[in-house]
């Protein structure tokens, strides 16, 4: 593997001109013009998006054990009902866990006493900058869902080895839940560690990340 610490110049296109060709309720699109490494110049047109969140949400069901939530929703680009993570665009200006944190009540009822945050993706790096934080919730507690108007969407559980088996059978197609699910795989088998914020007072129980 090239070390990604090697200078890159021979590889960055610099920026000549650009347009913005659409301005819309939530994203914006630019035609850019670029000079490439080799001196000629070629066009590039991309979304700018304000970032977002994915949580991974860890459920220790007494019963079924260790379970994800995880929803169904409909996306209409599409046209199809997708299995996802839970996940939102971050508001200008935004603190990510905070987002984090809004997003898992609103769009499934819970609340996590303990967050970790894992990294960070690009899902789409050919045509927008738009980036998705990682984080990892736990200690579960069950509440109301706060759906945003126009918002329809259904919540359930599945535990690790159903989600992977999902992720292997085209069933669950999200790039943001492909790539969660290799974080979730990789903790749970102890290879990537996660520093967990912990809120000492709610004394809530967690889930074993480890397998049996």
């Amino acid at each position: 593997m090239v070390s990604p610490s090697l200078p890159d110049t021979h590889l960055r296109e610099v920026q000549l001109h650009s347009e913005e060709i659409l301005k819309g309720h939530f994203l914006h699109a630019y035609r850019d013009t670029v000079q490439l490494p080799d001196g000629g110049n070629a066009i590039r047109e991309y979304i700018i998006h304000p970032g977002a969140v994915m949580i991974i949400p860890l459920l220790d069901d007494p019963v079924k054990g260790l379970q994800v939530v995880l929803e169904r929703q409909f996306r209409y680009p599409v046209g199809q009902v997708m299995i996802e993570f839970p996940a939102g665009k971050l508001d200008p200006g935004e603190d990510p866990l905070a987002c984090a944190q809004r997003e898992l009540k609103e769009e499934t009822g819970y609340t996590a006493t303990e967050w970790a945050r894992a990294g960070v993706l690009h899902p789409v790096i050919s045509y927008s900058t738009e980036f998705i934080e990682i984080w990892f919730a736990r200690g579960l507690r069950l509440g109301d869902r706060q759906l945003d108007a126009g918002e329809f969407l259904d919540v359930f559980t599945a535990t690790p080895d159903e989600l992977l088996s999902a992720c292997r059978e085209g069933r669950v197609t999200d790039a943001k839940t492909l790539t969660a699910a290799l974080w979730l795989q990789n903790v749970r088998s102890g290879v990537w560690d996660l520093n967990w914020q912990t809120d000492a007072q709610t004394g809530a129980q967690t889930p074993a990340l480890s397998k049996p």
